[in-house]
């Protein structure tokens, strides 16, 4: 993007959460948190991804009550653990 000669770069806005649900959620529920990075074991499926606003979270949350799942907890984490998330996924897709 350009403004008044410059460009500006649009920075990522938004809060790394981490949500874990009782369950181990196999891959169909992926469309139902797109974006997110699900990782099921030990009885548990641990969703983690940015969440951009209240609104979004809010939505994630109910749609984890529409599924009847049970919510354990709700986590805001530091962003370099969506970087590091972000970089093994890059890497997952060049291997393909």
């Amino acid at each position: 993007m350009k403004s008044g000669g410059k460009q500006m770069m649009r920075r990522r806005t938004g809060t790394v959460y981490r949500i874990v649900v009782r369950s181990e959620l196999n891959g169909r529920y992926a469309v139902a948190f797109e974006g997110m990075e699900m990782e099921a074991r030990d009885g548990v499926t641990v969703l983690t991804g940015r969440i951009i606003d209240q609104p979004h979270l809010y939505g994630i949350l109910q749609r984890i009550n529409a599924l009847g799942l049970e919510l354990l907890s709700v986590e805001a984490m530091p962003d370099a653990v969506l970087s590091g998330l972000e970089s093994k996924r890059e890497q997952e897709d060049s291997e393909l």
